[in-house]
């Protein structure tokens, strides 16, 4: 299992050619409670960048964009029901969607925990 973090703030759980994704504890951090998500479709295929779903909170919406290409799986039914779980949990209860990657290789163009570490704190 890797982990991977994107510019964006988002995370990615690798386990083989599928992954799960959802925001860091700095964006929710940044976000403050969340209160609405908008989760992509099952089947959508998302293109690397491109927004894969929307976050709300009690400060401001921010768009959720798809780390790498792929086919969507689930999304997190639980996180609908309660966004907060964002905010609570946004590593583990908090995951927005899985997805099927489509070019394993855009992994690289991502950064482990220790350059996202760095990121973040200048963010």
């Amino acid at each position: 299992m890797t982990i991977k973090y994107t510019p964006d703030h988002e995370w990615l759980q690798v386990e083989g050619d599928n992954a799960t994704v959802g925001i860091t504890h700095h964006a929710q951090d940044a976000l403050g409670d969340v209160v609405f998500v908008d989760l992509p479709e099952v089947g959508a295929t998302v293109e690397a960048k491109a927004v894969a779903g929307v976050v709300e909170s009690v400060k401001a919406a921010a768009d959720v964009y798809m780390p790498v290409t792929g086919v969507i799986t689930e999304v997190n039914e639980a996180l609908r029901a309660d966004p907060s779980l964002a905010n609570s949990d946004p590593l583990g209860a908090g995951w927005f969607f899985k997805v099927k990657l489509s070019n394993p290789s855009e992994l690289d163009a991502l950064m482990d925990e220790t350059s996202y570490t760095a990121f973040s704190a200048n963010a």
